[in-house]
């Protein structure tokens, strides 16, 4: 577990502490700002195109072999990304990194149910939510303490001997899977990724106000591309799209369930900065304090709720959290309504409340999905936790973007309440696993 918890806190922290760099990268390397984001770009697109070839890899080779080549790539990237003198190079090496990011995202799920019995999955799974959630949390701080006694290249450096260090228990201690046997596709996994990728692509057009014209051309061509690869994969036992899976109704209502809550992450932790500074006129640091009891509470209470997933249906705990969630985003939403002067400690009860949320969801949540997928397929479930994230997270910022567009100084309040509205449909859904006829441990 300390093995896969590094490589985890290490994917999560990169996607996290490079946006706070982003302008001392940009003087450094004489770069504009717009050009400067492929910087993150590159690292995204290339974790969500390739999370589910590499999960399909990971049921075919086996998980650990799949997440040993992604953890020795991720760190000989991360020492690329610490030697680049320009931008191309950064960018180039960061596309590395993501690919390395996603071989490592792709399977930890699957690893961990090997890892943990039946019984106590929920207290694996919760961990890893503690650690992503911890690793989000901190990121923003660690960029700046690194910043402050040293050059942006030891934000990627510093990964080069904990990559080694999860290096060496990996090959010590972690569980040997055996593949599937069913073939790789190498066209299906094209398909798959170009699919993913201009997804994401069509959505932050968008998101920087592209035009509609270049987003709806991206969005057509991958749904070709995904047209394409349901033909192609149509029979085959282990699909890259996970169709199979998609067809057992606790696994497709908690992936969707899944997208609904970090959709709500994703619009609250976008449009909430904009709110506390321009709106409320907090300062960039105080801004800082204020979000922190989020990710905080979602970091305490993940664990808490892992362990009550041991022993209480899923279905129920992901609804009472959404439920709270949805609470928490519409008081906020109220708060950000013109005229309003919230005091700081109602902004920080309220973000709590979101946070308690999303934690009492996350584990839960996590568990079904595992739980409900056999065991021989456990590696494509793992790649669909991942790829049901950053969906969620990219579609968030990008609705906030729309919420901006509509109106400026009410950007934030219209994000917010539609935070809510996502928030309670993901509570709906969770709680329609309660009622499905297959329970969450089919398949196990």
């Amino acid at each position: 577990m300390i093995a896969i918890l590094i490589s985890v806190g290490m994917a999560t922290l990169d996607t996290a502490i490079t946006n706070t760099a982003l302008p001392t990268i940009s003087v450094s390397l004489g770069t504009d700002g717009a050009s400067v984001i492929w910087v993150v770009n590159a690292y995204q697109l290339a974790m969500v195109a390739t999370l589910l070839p590499f999960a399909a890899l990971g049921d075919l080779l086996g998980h650990r072999r799949v997440y040993g080549g992604g953890l020795v790539l991720f760190t000989v990237a991360s020492l690329a990304c610490g030697l680049a003198w320009s931008l191309p190079t950064l960018a180039a090496a960061r596309a590395f990194q993501g690919l390395g990011a996603a071989a490592i995202m792709s399977v930890n799920a699957a690893l961990i149910r090997f890892i943990y019995p039946p019984s106590r999955l929920g207290r694996g799974l919760g961990l890893n939510a503690l650690v992503v959630a911890v690793a989000f949390t901190v990121g923003p701080t660690v960029a700046s303490a690194i910043l402050s006694v040293a050059t942006w290249h030891w934000l990627f450096l510093i990964n080069v001997p904990f990559g080694l260090g999860a290096m060496a228990l990996s090959l010590r201690t972690l569980p040997a899977t055996t593949g599937s046997g069913h073939g790789f596709d190498p066209l299906a996994a094209l398909l798959c990724a170009v699919f993913f990728a201009l997804l994401i692509l069509g959505l932050g057009t968008v998101a920087h106000n592209g035009g509609i014209g270049p987003a709806a051309l991206q969005w057509v061509v991958a749904l070709v591309c995904g047209a394409l690869l349901m033909r192609r994969q149509a029979g085959h036992p282990a699909p890259l799209l996970a169709v199979d899976l998609f067809r057992r109704p606790v696994f497709a209502l908690s992936s969707l369930t899944a997208i609904c809550a970090f959709s709500t992450q994703g619009l609250a932790f976008v449009s909430l900065p904009f709110l506390l500074q321009n709106v409320l006129g907090h300062s960039q640091v105080a801004t800082g304090f204020l979000i922190t009891p989020w990710p905080a509470l979602v970091a305490l209470v993940a664990l808490i709720a892992g362990r009550l997933s041991d022993h209480y249906p899923p279905g129920l705990l992901g609804s009472v959290g959404l439920l709270a969630l949805a609470v928490g985003m519409g008081a906020l939403g109220w708060l950000a309504s013109p005229g309003s002067h919230p005091s700081n400690a109602a902004i920080v009860s309220w973000l709590m409340l979101c946070g308690a949320g999303f934690g009492f969801f996350q584990s839960p949540n996590l568990r079904a999905i595992m739980g409900s997928a056999p065991p021989e397929r456990s590696g494509g479930a793992s790649g669909v936790v991942a790829t049901s994230r950053l969906l969620g997270q990219t579609l968030g910022a990008a609705l906030v973007a729309l919420c901006f567009h509509v109106s400026l100084p009410g950007g934030p309040a219209i994000a917010l309440w539609l935070g809510c509205g996502f928030a309670l449909v993901g509570s709906l859904l969770s709680g329609l696993r309660l009622v499905v006829a297959r329970p969450a441990t089919a398949g196990r």
